[in-house]
């Protein structure tokens, strides 16, 4: 919930995830690419999440110990597909942008907001999503965890991306779709946006921010 406006700092700041806030269709994406393959729809959730090693891989991209291409090799190996070429981008290549997320993004740095992203990567080579996607240019500041070497929920993370935003947690609203990462951003005083639904976040950030996107 925001604090009363009158009580404490002006926002000035935005910080956005990017899976589940600033894309559309993913789950659609991977099941079609799944069945396209012959595997159950579920067959890449169920790798990346429940097979020992699928969860471990993934955790190693995430932090960057391990680069997109390795991990493309590795996971086609447990997923059972030959061609492990650029295997996150093909996954992934029916996945759209947010088009009201990006919309309030850019009016939010219009107004004068420092707009920053938070984004537990899965790697930018061979397959960049955020440039793909068209979002890499909508921040001013980018903290990806590849990057970073450490991933959401870890704290360090999110007081680094306060660091390069130059602001205090007060000042700030973060939105992310995985309710397990607004605690830790809520222990540093920012004010969290759990986004369940492209149109009602936008709702809630425009009234939040007082900003409105304009959509094509």
């Amino acid at each position: 919930m925001a604090q009363d406006t009158e009580s404490r700092t002006p926002y000035r700041g935005l910080i956005l995830d990017f899976v589940g806030v600033l894309t559309e269709g993913v789950r659609t994406a991977h099941h079609s690419w799944c069945v396209s393959e012959g595997f159950a729809p579920n067959a890449w959730w169920v790798t990346l999440e429940h097979h020992p090693e699928g969860r471990e891989l993934y955790a190693a991209l995430e932090s960057g110990r391990l680069s997109q291409a390795e991990w493309n090799r590795r996971t086609a190996t447990l997923l059972g597909v030959d061609d492990h070429h650029n295997l996150m981008g093909r996954v992934w290549s029916g996945v759209r942008p947010a088009v009201g997320m990006v919309a309030l993004a850019q009016a939010a740095r219009r107004a004068g907001y420092t707009v920053a992203l938070l984004s537990n990567s899965f790697g930018v080579d061979p397959y960049n999503p955020y440039e793909t996607l068209g979002v890499w240019e909508l921040f001013d500041e980018r903290v990806i965890s590849e990057q970073e070497g450490i991933a959401k929920p870890d704290p360090a993370i999110y007081q680094r991306t306060l660091d390069r935003m130059q602001l205090p947690g007060e000042a700030c609203v973060f939105v992310d779709d995985n309710p397990v990462n607004l605690p830790p951003a809520a222990a540093l005083g920012i004010t969290t946006i759990h986004a369940n639904g492209q149109a009602d976040t936008v709702k809630r950030l425009s009234k939040l921010l007082g900003t409105l996107p304009t959509v094509a």
